[in-house]
């Protein structure tokens, strides 16, 4: 395994580390604390493979939240992985963010990820955080409890019933 500038570092410092330079919006300092075959699973967008990857997508965020705060807000660690509690705030008002269209909307997402780190590098990361919370915000869901939320999920459950049916009366 490669190592790194950041190679004497803990579990809990390398990810503090990185974040830091998140907070910073600073994407090649935070691609740098990554193992050249690093993985980080965002699980409500998709896998980046390697800090080039990871850069290009930070990179992407940070344009289309030209605003963007992230802090940190809890970190609890061992020797190999250190979870940490974030809150990203800004205004989705620059460039796309994953093919979405900037809406000027305002952002407040909190997440959680789980660092693991081997020989002062970032390994893998898994970083939980709450899409459709991201997609109310950004405009592309209609707000929580609100009339076009009650249309949308009546129009889902009629297609979803009538799918059934129509699977019954195939199988008859």
């Amino acid at each position: 395994m490669a190592t790194s500038e950041h190679s004497t570092g803990t579990a809990e410092e390398i990810a503090r580390g990185y974040f830091d330079a998140l907070g910073r919006r600073d994407p090649q300092a935070a691609a740098a604390f990554w193992h050249s075959d690093g993985i980080d699973d965002f699980v409500s967008i998709r896998v980046l493979r390697g800090p080039s990857e990871i850069r290009a997508f930070f990179e992407q965020m940070f344009a289309a939240l030209p605003d963007a705060e992230f802090r940190v807000t809890r970190v609890t660690a061992d020797d190999r992985v250190a979870v940490v509690e974030w809150r990203l705030t800004g205004t989705f008002s620059g460039g796309s963010f994953e093919g979405m269209d900037a809406t000027g909307r305002p952002i407040d997402l909190r997440g959680v990820d789980c660092v693991e780190v081997e020989n002062g590098q970032i390994v893998k990361n898994t970083a939980y955080s709450d899409g459709a919370s991201f997609a109310r915000q950004a405009g592309m869901l209609p707000p929580k409890d609100s009339g076009a939320e009650r249309a949308m999920l009546s129009a889902f459950n009629g297609a979803t019933k009538l799918r059934s049916r129509l699977r019954e009366a195939l199988e008859r």
